[in-house]
């Protein structure tokens, strides 16, 4: 067996605990602030980013399994990288430090780092690249709400 067959779902895993433990401490503060109406509940969100971890996990592991320049490689694996990285930094700002305009920023960054990732994995696999749309789309969709967020406190 390929050690990428354990270290990218590894590597997913503990990107998705690593939000939520920072997520988890800060929803006593989480419930003090206004939120729009239409806002997701908690069940939904979870379940949400269970089906993009995944879904994201077997773009990468596509991705890696593939044929590519290692330029390419080191460049797609990169936005990977920063992706997860990005994710977390979101749950630091928000929910740990409070930093709801940080935290728009850090969605809208995080939204652009999925297009870099559908754009560079396009050429080495159509799957794996549209395996990231949802991603991105969710990204959108949660940049929009932390700043009606922000908005309203």
């Amino acid at each position: 067996m390929k050690t990428n067959y354990l270290a990218i779902p590894l590597i997913t895993i503990l990107t998705s605990f690593t939000g939520s433990f920072v997520t988890s401490q800060g929803l006593d503060w989480y419930k003090t602030i206004r939120v729009p109406a239409w806002t997701p509940t908690g069940n939904v969100i979870g379940a949400v980013w269970t089906v993009l971890f995944i879904l994201a996990t077997i773009s990468a592991l596509i991705f890696w399994n593939s044929k590519i320049s290692d330029n390419h490689r080191h460049l797609v694996c990169g936005l990977f990288v920063l992706n997860a990285l990005a994710n977390v930094s979101w749950s630091v700002l928000f929910f740990g430090n409070h930093l709801i305009g940080a935290a728009v920023w850090e969605a809208g960054l995080l939204s652009l780092i999925c297009l870099g990732l559908i754009i560079g994995l396009w050429k080495i696999s159509k799957v794996a690249s549209v395996l990231i749309i949802p991603y991105a789309l969710w990204s959108l969709f949660a940049s929009y709400l932390t700043l009606i967020i922000f908005r309203l406190n």
